[in-house]
């Protein structure tokens, strides 16, 4: 069992304890040593014949209040990261809620909602189900009775902090897990469907499933785009960025594009709008309408010679004609 990391591809992680040093730092490097964020995805790859071939996209859970050095938009910027990512029709949803939360409040299956309306790629994963309060249960939930899914919901019981402080092993933790469903009297009769290594199996079946129902739209999605790509590479085969013919045409194009964007700037119909002060059009049209009739009316002429000159003016224009 190893596990290599992106950032650091030559090393081979051999202790898993140092892995998870490793992505502790990373973070801290990214984003600093007080709380911040980053969308810039850490990337490590385990190597084992105990695991199955999954990828898992961690996300951060929602932030509503900022704290350390999180900006003020925090849940927003969380908010974005998360659709990013679950937005994508190739990808499935784990959407995990504490059991000791009202599920109609759950922010995961919110925004599960949000971008898979029918539920066609999201799970239900709740946790801490050790952890209600005694005499309530989470069955009507798991048996997808409370707010069906159509894939489901999954129970899983994960080592508390003071286990991970006190180095408590995995397989520990999954021993104990299976131990509580096995003998708590709500969770008996499912205890084969509840369960992390249950997960795992129902993640890479159904992962396996959604790729294959998914692969004929996005071939063909890459061959159009494989297409397109394929025509602008053909106009640049032959391209030679010396021959003065093409820097002709660029300055052309650049001088034309001038004369556009001047013209739109007078009509006033470009896609950059000022908004400190006039410009372009506006500041003419300013000038001519309300500046120029003023200074007109200051002007002092004698009205004979005006006239005078007027009719020269018309005779003049007139030439030959």
């Amino acid at each position: 069992e190893y596990a290599e990391f992106l950032h650091c591809k030559s090393k081979k992680f051999t202790d898993f304890d140092e892995v998870r040093q490793e992505i502790e730092a990373e973070t801290d490097r990214v984003t600093g040593t007080n709380k911040g964020i980053s969308p810039v995805p850490i990337n490590l790859r385990v190597y084992s014949p105990h695991v199955l071939n999954l990828t898992l996209i961690d996300l951060p859970g929602i932030t509503k209040v900022p704290v350390g050095d999180q900006p003020q938009d925090i849940e927003y910027q969380i908010k974005d990261m998360i659709l990013q990512f679950i937005s994508r029709e190739s990808s499935l949803i784990l959407a995990v809620t504490p059991a000791n939360m009202d599920l109609a409040n759950s922010d995961a299956l919110k925004m599960a909602k949000e971008v898979d309306p029918q539920g066609l790629r999201t799970i239900g994963v709740i946790t801490k189900l050790d952890l209600m309060d005694e005499g309530t249960d989470a069955r009507d939930v798991l048996e997808n009775k409370l707010l069906p899914l159509r894939r489901g919901y999954i129970g899983v019981v994960n080592r508390s902090q003071k286990d991970i402080d006190g180095k408590k092993d995995i397989r520990a933790a999954l021993a104990a897990e299976r131990k509580f469903f096995l003998s708590h009297p709500a969770y008996r009769h499912m205890a084969d469907r509840m369960g992390t290594p249950h997960l795992q199996k129902v993640l890479n079946q159904q992962l396996t499933n959604h790729i294959r129902e998914t692969l004929p739209s996005l071939r063909s999605k890459l061959q159009s785009q494989l297409l397109s790509l394929e025509k602008e590479v053909e106009e640049y085969k032959n391209f030679r960025p010396d021959d003065p013919t093409r820097k002709t045409k660029a300055l052309l194009q650049m001088v034309q594009q001038f004369g556009v964007d001047f013209e739109k700037r007078i009509e006033g119909s470009g896609d950059q709008v000022d908004t400190l002060e006039l410009s372009g059009g506006a500041r003419i049209n300013r000038i001519f309408h309300e500046r120029f009739p003023f200074e007109l009316v200051k002007m002092e002429f004698d009205e004979k010679d005006l006239r005078r000159e007027i009719s020269y003016a018309i005779k003049n224009i007139h030439g030959v004609r």
